[in-house]
């Protein structure tokens, strides 16, 4: 029985592991810089970003992930439960900088109320949005690949 629990265990921490390297590889990326710099920005030596970046962290603790997302200011939410699959780890907070210097009024007012809705979910709540906006956001991907399909192969006239 102990055995179990120990795999489990080893299991939870490897996902957990792996999500935090995804949640700091598409940090990485947005930095928009080249991996050398961004390493050296993250206080890290290149080659284990790399690592990172292409989630192989088997053999990178879960202590050093965590302090990797410390120091690039990413504000982490660790889950754990019954069983490994329900572990992640997954940014809890909305926090993008504006796109365009000018916005309209409503676009402000929706951005206020996602913030105030994200805030008042749980972190479990909040994955599980996550996954089915990831989920509407592929079949909408789909959609217009389909779209664009019958569009290009349409005869002509």
């Amino acid at each position: 029985m102990k055995a179990i629990a120990n795999n489990a265990a080893d299991a939870t921490i490897q996902a957990l592991r792996g999500d935090l390297a995804l949640q700091l590889a598409r940090y990485a990326a947005r930095l928009g810089i080249r991996q050398i710099a961004a390493a050296k920005q993250l206080g890290l030596p290149q080659p284990t970003l790399s690592k990172i970046a292409n989630g192989r962290v088997s053999d990178v603790s879960l202590e050093l992930l965590i302090r990797v997302a410390v120091r690039a200011g990413l504000p982490i939410a660790l889950q754990t439960g019954h069983a490994p699959q329900e572990a992640g780890a997954f940014v809890s907070v909305i926090q993008s900088p504006p796109l365009r210097s000018t916005r309209s009024k409503l676009a402000d007012e929706a951005r206020a109320l996602l913030i105030q809705s994200a805030a008042s979910l749980t972190p479990s709540q909040r994955l599980e949005a996550f996954l089915e906006h990831n989920q509407l956001m592929g079949a909408l991907q789909q959609a217009g690949r389909e779209a664009e399909a019958r569009r290009v192969h349409r005869p002509t006239p």
